[in-house]
């Protein structure tokens, strides 16, 4: 790992501290996070449509309405924003500066999702908080350690250095009927609770579901070989792109956690709902696809299970083996 990479880590565990320590309290902002959050703020409006004065900027801000006039007028004179009919919007140079925070952003939260250990619902607080601290070279070097991804965890596309956004097209998921198929593109970051929700329930952007039911207050899909119920809410947080009959790719695969003792399978593969260390983790310890896999013991509740592969033995949660896909190739106890 590189000194850069070694320093980054450094800032991602102090980020943590900190944002944790905060607990709800307004964070004295400097002049330059203010114009930058409001920056990002108006470009996330725009794409989502919605309008920005200084009321709306006060209250996602945390900052007194005088105070908001008075960054507003300074965006204003620096002509990065303009008023439009009483409303704030992003003149050229304002939204090419505010598409290099989200790509910062969105390049931080790829960067926890694949290098550390830190709790997905985490990611977005803490990116926020760790943006202004990264320069153009800086995003730079860290876009190419990753590989330069076009997307975020999320699913959001993340701004190239020149500033293209390369967007999804999609519906929410809740449109789709019952036995529909679809493809996740995207999942909303934001409520954190509807977010946690959907995180737990294992739905990832990439993830192939199909609609089994539809109730009044929830939406039960398949995928990934199992069932989940998601609300109402949460659902309207997922974006999908429906998929034809044709376009259907069959998961004819079960979970590994769905292996009774004595039952022996094949890997197929790891969801890639688990990411990082955890996914590092299971590669360590050889599982990957073509690798014969065996349940030997369950403990006392069935969690962990005993699993044998290449002659050794290992202990694995459900929370892990549910997302390990099998095809079993045995039945004998």
């Amino acid at each position: 790992m590189t000194l850069y990479l070694i320093l980054l880590a450094v800032l991602i565990l102090l980020g943590v501290v900190v944002v944790k320590k905060m607990r709800g309290k307004r964070w004295k902002f400097s002049e330059k996070e203010l114009i930058e959050d409001t920056l990002k703020h108006l470009y996330n409006s725009e794409e989502a449509k919605t309008d920005t004065d200084e009321n709306t900027l006060s209250k996602v801000l945390s900052i007194s309405v005088k105070q908001a006039a008075r960054l507003i007028k300074k965006l204003e004179e620096s002509g990065l924003t303009e008023n439009v009919d009483g409303k704030q919007k992003l003149t050229k140079s304002g939204r090419a500066y505010a598409l290099k925070i989200v790509r910062i952003h969105r390049l931080l939260e790829k960067y926890f999702a694949e290098n550390t250990s830190i709790n997905e619902t985490e990611w977005h607080k803490i990116a926020e908080a760790k943006e202004h601290q990264i320069d153009d070279d800086k995003a730079r070097e860290l876009a190419a350690r990753l590989g330069n991804p076009l997307r975020d965890p999320h699913g959001d596309p993340i701004p190239t250095a020149g500033g293209e956004v390369y967007s999804h097209n999609g519906i929410p998921l809740s449109k789709l009927k019952v036995n529909d198929f679809g493809n996740i593109v995207h999942i909303e970051d934001e409520p954190k609770n509807l977010y946690k929700e959907i995180s737990d329930s294992g739905i990832y952007p990439g993830m192939q579901i199909q609609i089994k039911d539809k109730k009044k207050d929830g939406i039960e899909i398949k995928g990934d070989g199992k069932r989940q119920y998601i609300s109402n809410e949460a659902a309207g947080n997922i974006t999908i792109v429906p998929l034809n009959k044709e376009e259907v790719v069959k998961q004819d695969y079960l979970p590994l956690s769905s292996l009774e003792v004595g039952e022996e399978a094949e890997v197929v593969g790891i969801s890639k709902a688990l990411r990082g260390m955890q996914r590092r983790r299971l590669l360590d310890f050889g599982i990957v696809p073509g690798t014969r896999i065996r349940a030997v013991l369950k403990s006392v509740g069935d969690d962990p299970v005993a699993y044998e592969l290449r002659n050794t033995l290992i202990a694995l949660r459900k929370n892990q083996s549910d997302y390990i896909f099998i095809r079993k190739i045995g039945n004998e106890k």
